[in-house]
């Protein structure tokens, strides 16, 4: 198993933001994103690292902005490094597999959730209202139901703390009608063809979150797509509503977390070797299964 890292500094370029798992540098007039293995659960960056993550993340994430290109298109420009620019050469070895060099964007100030299926915090709101961001829900529904049709339930973009649910009349009020209907537009097509092509591989697409930026006027899918950090992989064959159910993505942690007594608003604590290496374990499974490549580990 490969040394995970936690951090990454690259001499010379100027860091353009730090993310709880990304560092973002300037490279010209373009960024480069690399993945760490950093992970995080509830607002909080914990202290343990997950094992080949990063390259999961930036993996997985080409291998749907290929998929999805003609859905929407996106910010990627490289992922390999031999295609970077010349002033990445003496990191190539740090980079590997775990960076993308993409167009510098404006990003839109909104979280673009789409679900299929009732869970998370989706499914506490419905217990509470039989609503979803001001989306009005059939009554009657398990935790776990398909919806008849996936929906657009946008939140807040938030550098700190919770992202907050909102409605679509908000974000029209942030963006603009025309371009919150052209997200809203591209984030539901983008699930519904992601969410059949991974039925065909045994996985369900619970729900799954998008951002989305403009380069002129064009716009385009930014940060990471359908991966285990921004969406719910459920195995097909052991699928049953009316329960929380098994996943291939970050949800393992917080369910961890969630049996430790831990407040949540205090430090967390190191996750133990065991719950590290079937994360990891998890992360990897869920690149083999849709991508059909097993050439991370």
């Amino acid at each position: 198993m490969e040394r995970p890292i936690g951090d990454i500094e690259l001499a010379g370029l100027p860091l353009f933001k730090k993310g709880k798992v990304r560092n973002v540098y300037e490279v010209d007039d373009k960024l480069l994103i690399v993945a760490t293995d950093r992970i995080s659960a509830f607002d909080w960056v914990l202290p343990s690292l997950i094992p080949y993550k990063g390259k999961v993340l930036t993996q997985l994430s080409k291998f749907w902005f290929d998929f999805a290109a003609l859905v929407c298109p996106n910010h990627l420009l490289a992922t390999e490094t031999k295609d970077f620019p010349a002033a990445l050469a003496p990191f190539a070895a740090l980079l590997e597999k775990r960076s993308m060099l993409v167009q510098k964007t404006q990003a839109m100030p909104v979280e673009c959730v789409v679900r299929g299926y009732l869970s998370g915090s989706g499914w506490k709101e419905y217990k509470t209202s039989g609503k979803i961001c001001g989306l009005k829900i059939p009554k009657g529904l398990k935790e776990s139901d398909r919806l008849e049709e996936a929906i657009f339930t946008p939140s807040t973009k938030a550098e700190h703390g919770h992202d907050v649910n909102i409605s679509f009349k908000d974000v029209q009020k942030k963006i603009g009608a025309e371009l919150a209907q052209k997200i809203r537009k591209a984030s539901l097509e983008l699930y519904q063809k992601a969410a059949l092509y991974a039925v065909s591989k045994g996985i369900i697409i619970a729900d799954t979150k998008f951002e989305f930026g403009l380069f002129g006027d064009e716009l385009v899918l930014i940060d990471e797509i359908f991966t285990p950090d921004s969406s719910r992989f459920w195995p097909l064959s052991m699928y049953e509503a009316g329960r929380s159910q098994p996943s291939l993505d970050k949800q393992f942690v917080r369910d961890y977390l969630e049996t430790t007594g831990w407040d949540k608003n205090t430090p967390p604590p190191e996750l133990p070797a065991e719950i590290v290496a079937k994360t990891s374990q998890k992360y990897l499974e869920i690149y083999k299964v849709l991508t059909g490549l097993d050439d991370l580990a």
